[in-house]
């Protein structure tokens, strides 16, 4: 565990928040690089990265202190929420950039499938690197206890645990890899059906982060589903129904991408 890159008397450099930036970098990297290789802006990928940015931290951000704050939080402890360096949750962020990078794309009147395909590649190898920060800073992410011969304790992380459990953002840091391994290896192939790799990103990550709740210590608010979860089936049911509407049509030939 390397909570922090650099402590010099009392200052401290996480080191969550680089690995988040290099995750962004890298997202940023893939995507200008499918852009250009579908003969679409390369530049827009800059925007949508920004989009993703800030739609991301203001719904991670909305949603802790809307709903995982206690009901007894002051308007203090919801304004120190807000700039404090925690309470960043996956499904509120994941919903408002969705729809920051739709307005975007919309705005730019590029088309939407084809970008929505180089932005799920994007996200996966992004997101996988970004949870490389959450296991080097052992900021609770971790699952629950196990015997399996890879669990690990974080006694020194930022939320400290000398439990035997399970490495949770290892698991999510191997799924998003191979997610990208698999979407990448496959590009050309499917974009004959543009928007059939974005479904299929939707699906595998759903299915991933359903996994991965069910060995989470996160509180279950519905149906014994944590709120990660539902968010994760409805992007399930997203990708299922754009996947299966799409291979009812066989492909267009103005819509093939050598």
């Amino acid at each position: 565990m390397y909570p922090y890159w650099l402590e010099i008397g009392s200052f401290k450099l996480p080191t969550f928040g680089p690995m988040v930036v290099l995750g962004f970098l890298v997202a940023h990297a893939v995507i200008k690089r499918e852009l250009l290789r579908r003969e679409l802006d390369p530049e827009l990928a800059s925007n949508l990265i920004t989009a993703a940015v800030v739609g991301g931290l203001v719904g991670a951000k909305g949603y802790f202190v809307l709903f995982e704050l206690p009901p007894w939080a002051s308007w203090g402890d919801s304004f120190r929420a807000i700039f404090s360096g925690s309470g960043l949750t996956w499904h509120g962020g994941f919903i408002v950039a969705t729809g920051s990078v739709i307005w975007t794309i919309r705005r730019y009147e590029a088309p939407l499938a084809h970008v929505a395909d180089a932005v799920g590649l994007g996200l996966a190898l992004g997101y996988g690197i970004g949870r490389i920060g959450c296991q080097l800073a052992g900021d609770g992410d971790y699952g629950i206890p196990t015997d399996l011969p890879w669990g690990m304790a974080y006694p020194n992380g930022v939320v400290p645990t000398t439990e035997i459990v399970h490495p949770a953002p290892v698991y999510e840091t191997l799924s998003g890899a191979s997610i990208f391994a698999l979407l990448w290896g496959t590009r050309r192939w499917l974009a004959n059906w543009p928007g059939l790799s974005f479904s299929i990103y939707l699906m595998l990550a759903g299915l991933s982060r359903v996994l991965v709740e069910s060995i989470r210590l996160n509180p279950q608010v519905a149906f014994g589903l944590t709120a990660a979860q539902l968010v994760s089936l409805a992007m399930m049911f997203a990708g299922l129904t754009i996947a299966s509407r799409l291979l009812t049509r066989p492909p267009s030939e103005q819509d093939t991408v050598s």
